[in-house]
């Protein structure tokens, strides 16, 4: 069985849209961070993601299996790390770090994600990712080394920052397991988790209310590269796993300190344009990565979003159902040959 386009090139595509998201708004969140203390910083972002997501749910319908009751604990969890620890680590190293710095920095958070999904879910990462991920270090790499002989450099706003992606890779996975629910849901879920934790801490440790001004900027940048950028790093994961959705979104980091760059922060050199080739190499072979051989599928009922021209779902409605839809449904056992992705139907071990 073959189509047309790899699943991984989808998942792929998403993955770099929510780099993208997410890669404009680290120089704005800096900016606008100015003055404002770290944890209401992560409160405004993670509030304005948790509002765009109701919007949003307002508006789509549902691409997903809803939430219950046993996911709550799972959601308590990402919360804390990727709301709540994450993005006040963030705050408080740009503030020292600068955004360039900051940005480039982010590149760690591949790196952190793609070991944990390999070690936690024994996601197989071949030769072609370990490829693409290390020419996306040395991308970052080639950009820190300009960074790190400007004045802006703080060892200790790097060290903050290199702990918000080590958050935020644990978030990734634990994430992993929710990649099949309604992402609206899940970034609604974690976004006021989130800015109630930082939230009630900024008040407890009298943190001063930020203006107007920045406040509106923090909030629009968590609806964006918080909430949007959340949704879609989902859905990517849904398709090509945690290991490739975190190697890709190692893009995110050259996007925040090309803007930086833009807005006035001169401090890179010649190594940008080498730095930009590695990126787009380390993200061609993502998207050109094929993976086929022949693989089992045993008896299974779950739930989750489908479409019924995959391949993999061939139960019937009345009346036929078009689209992405979601459902409890069985699986007959299968045997089969194509190009897959390590999502939820294929899991299994290789050699």
């Amino acid at each position: 069985m073959s189509s047309g386009r790899s699943p991984i090139a989808r998942g792929a595509l998403l993955a770099v849209l929510a780099a993208l998201s997410f890669g404009v708004t680290t120089p704005v969140v800096e900016r606008a961070g100015r003055g404002v203390g770290a944890l209401t910083t992560a409160c405004l972002l993670y509030a304005g993601a948790c509002l765009s997501a109701l919007l949003l749910g307002r508006l789509s319908p549902s691409s997903g299996a809803p939430l219950g009751r046993a996911h709550l604990g799972r959601m308590l969890a990402i919360a804390l790390v990727g709301a709540g620890v994450a993005p006040t680590l963030l705050a408080w190293g740009l503030q020292r770090a600068g955004a360039t710095t900051g940005s480039l920095l982010l590149n760690l958070e591949a790196v952190f994600t793609v070991l944990l999904a390999w070690a936690l879910y024994r996601e197989p990462i071949g030769r072609r990712v370990l490829g693409a991920l290390a020419l996306m270090a040395l991308g970052g790499l080639a950009l820190t080394l300009d960074a790190a002989r400007s004045a802006g450099w703080s060892a200790l706003g790097a060290l903050a920052i290199a702990g918000a992606t080590a958050a935020w890779a644990l978030d990734n996975t634990l994430t992993r397991a929710l990649a099949e629910q309604d992402p609206v849901s899940v970034v609604a879920g974690k976004g006021a988790l989130g800015a109630a934790l930082t939230g009630t801490a900024a008040l407890a440790l009298g943190e001063p209310l930020p203006g107007a001004l920045p406040a509106l900027a923090l909030l629009a940048c968590g609806a964006t590269g918080y909430g949007l950028s959340l949704r879609l790093y989902l859905l990517a994961q849904r398709r090509i796993g945690a290991a490739r959705t975190g190697s890709i979104f190692a893009v995110a980091p050259f996007v925040g300190a090309a803007l930086a760059w833009a807005l006035g922060d001169r401090t890179l050199g010649l190594w940008t344009l080498a730095s930009a080739v590695l990126f787009g190499a380390g993200v061609a072979l993502h998207v050109t990565e094929r993976h086929t051989h022949p693989h089992a599928h045993p008896p299974v009922e779950h739930e989750h979003a489908h479409r019924h021209d995959d391949g993999h779902h061939t139960h019937p409605h009345e009346p036929p159902v078009l689209g992405e839809h979601a459902h409890p449904h069985h699986h007959e056992p299968l045997e089969h040959d194509h190009d897959h992705a390590p999502d939820v139907h294929h899991e299994h071990v290789h050699g």
